[in-house]
């Protein structure tokens, strides 16, 4: 390989001198490999490691699901674990004690003993330790690494056997600095000057394509968002507005890059890495990852899976941009969007100007638009679900809205259509939905978002039929499952909608206690849709789904972006994942690969019966 390597570069054979490294000779009893960013996301601020049993060849060569841990910089905080169960290891025999090259030739795969199989390979503490050497490491050689490292069996001494840069999301090196980092929220990269706007009410500077750089987003400033190159926002984490809405528009987006409405200037040029969480000064060559940007969807061949693979829509304009993409129906369409982009007036505002008519209009004529589009697949509306305060910021909305300490469980969903205050509002909603319906697009379906109580969905299903909207074979009603009491009366629940949707987001907030917008709390990790209490939650409700009869699906990022979380997923029967446009072809193909495992798996365990 070394002649090969000189041949290749032209280097003299006589000039390069050669070395020898004297290496010692391990007895694991684990290994493994990390990188010194997610190599899934790219994120520049997660460590991803992972371990099993043995010598870290089993890991490497795929013959085991290893044990893998997220861990958040700087704080060397435990965002993630997920301990899979190791059947497989390999283990090089010993002579009295010492290895020799000869044991190295010898090497064996054994089973794991059971009483093991199960349990993690590497306590926390050692996971903070290799946390620690993985950051020393990558200050040392200052780019991204690709690190295998051994934990000896007699010692319990941690050993780097080798590091070597990263390759996949690992920039070429450049001449441009690094003005600011935040959190990757939203892949892509893209150039342009920054214009920076603390005040929805200061937007008319805003020129097409520039970079948007704010304090925070909130639904009102979706019509300016749209037309940005980039986003950057001072604060909020992978669950903010701003990164929600980045990933549905298909637009880079960085949260929580600190300061950055004073730092960055108005007119100041900028690369904007939404993938590394980077912003760089001045137009920085980066090859653009994002898999919507491939002009070859048409002629590719994509895997079929059994769990529908959905699309989750915000803005309606973007599916002629999307609909080359392998999904099989749209999973969420927030109504949202269209209110604030196309009305951007407070629905009651509306109804008191007597525009009911407009209102029922760019509903109709913005779902329409989609709809026929993919007829005659699925697409599902989800009914409007802003908050107090977001409702506030439409045009008029101040004389409608209370002022509410915590809008995130305030009076959202479906609380507001059965108030006497908003019911006029949603039937608006209703009656687009019956418009569509009466055109023929027998593909659009409903869904009922923050479901909190059985009265109040059979209040709202009450409201529907008087407006024209029954559930039947090819209408159906999904609920929102997002609260600890869905999930704990999910049967009850059942018998009144034809499907659930699991909202990932706001199940994890309510099942840990954790305000999704808190970045000190993003910070420590607690924020963790793969935490043992929200996934127990969510098989739960597959098997309470599946009871009673009705599907099941789930809208969220975590399936994309953890493969594990797909596994699960495909392994519980979820009916269907619905992704984000930026990552359908990646959940597709972890699903088609889960998929295969599980078939895998069970062919094993029919044939040791």
């Amino acid at each position: 390989r070394a002649i090969s390597y000189r041949h290749e570069k032209n280097f003299d054979h006589f000039i390069v001198l050669a070395s020898v490294t004297i290496q010692k000779m391990l007895d694991p009893e684990s290994a493994g490999v990390m990188f010194t960013l997610n190599p899934v996301t790219g994120a520049t601020n997660e460590i991803y490691i992972e371990g099993s049993w043995g010598v870290g060849e089993t890991i490497v060569q795929g013959k085991v699901d290893p044990d893998s841990f997220i861990v958040q910089k700087p704080e060397l905080n435990i965002s993630s674990r997920n301990i899979n169960n190791k059947k497989l290891m390999t283990i090089r025999g010993a002579t009295q004690g010492k290895f020799s090259i000869a044991d190295r030739a010898s090497a064996t795969e054994i089973d794991v003993p059971l009483d093991i199989q199960n349990k993690p390979s590497i306590d926390d503490n050692t996971v903070k330790l290799l946390s620690d050497y993985a950051v020393k490491i990558e200050k040392h050689y200052n780019k991204p690494m690709d690190i295998e490292w051994v934990l000896e069996k007699n010692s319990h001494q941690i050993f780097i056997v080798q590091a070597r840069p990263e390759t996949v999301h690992s920039k070429p090196q450049n001449n441009n600095e690094i003005i600011l980092k935040g959190i990757g929220a939203s892949s892509g990269v893209s150039f342009g000057p920054v214009n920076v706007i603390l005040d929805i009410k200061n937007t008319t500077s805003f020129i097409n394509k520039q970079v948007l750089v704010t304090q925070m987003t909130t639904p009102d400033w979706t019509p300016i968002m749209k037309r940005a190159s980039a986003i950057i926002t001072q604060s909020g984490g992978a669950t903010a507005h701003a990164a929600i809405v980045s990933r549905e528009l298909g637009i880079p987006c960085i949260v929580g890059a600190k300061d950055a409405t004073n730092i960055l200037k108005t007119g100041q040029e900028v690369t904007v890495d939404g993938s590394t969480g980077c912003i760089y000064d001045g137009k920085v060559e980066i090859q653009n990852k994002s898999e919507i940007q491939s002009s070859s969807f048409e002629s590719e061949s994509w895997p079929i899976t059994a769990t529908q693979i959905y699309m989750n829509l915000g803005s309606p304009d973007l599916i002629d941009k999307y609909k080359v993409l392998p999904f099989d129906g749209i999973g969420l369409m927030r109504l949202e969007f269209l209110i604030a982009d196309k009305i951007s007036k407070h629905p009651l505002k509306i109804i008191e100007d007597n525009e009911s008519d407009k209102f029922v209009n760019e509903l109709f004529n913005g779902i329409n638009k989609v709809a026929s589009t993919i007829f005659p697949r699925p697409l599902v509306v989800r009914f409007s679900d802003f908050k107090s305060n977001e409702y506030r910021k439409l045009e008029g909305g101040e004389k409608y809205e209370p002022h509410e300490e915590n809008p995130m469980i305030g009076w959202r969903g479906i609380s507001r259509y059965i108030s006497s205050d908003y019911q006029p509002a949603f039937r608006l909603e209703c009656k687009a939905i019956k418009k569509l319906r009466d055109a023929g697009m027998s593909n659009v379906w409903v869904m009922l978002p923050f479901a909190r109580t059985i009265p109040e969905v059979k209040e709202t299903l009450k409201i529907m039929q008087e407006e024209g909207l029954e559930r039947s074979d090819d209408f159906k009603v999904w609920l929102m499952a997002e609260t600890p009491s869905l999930v704990i009366q999910a049967d009850d629940f059942a018998k009144l909608c034809d499907g659930f949707s699991i909202g990932s987001n706001d199940l994890t907030q309510l099942m840990l206690g954790v305000d999704r917008d808190s970045e000190l709390l993003h910070s420590l990790g607690y924020f963790n849709e793969r935490d043992p209490a929200v996934l127990k939650a969510i098989k739960s409700l597959i098997r309470a789904a599946h009871d009673n009869d009705i599907t099941i699906s789930i809208c969220g990022q975590a399936p994309s972006l953890y493969p594990d979380f797909a596994a699960l997923l495909v392994k519980e029967g979820i009916d269907s994942i619905s992704a984000n446009p930026d990552s359908v072809i990646r959940t597709r193909r972890s699903v088609a690969g889960a998929e295969r495992k599980e078939l895998l798996r069970l062919r094993q365990n029919s044939n040791s019966e």
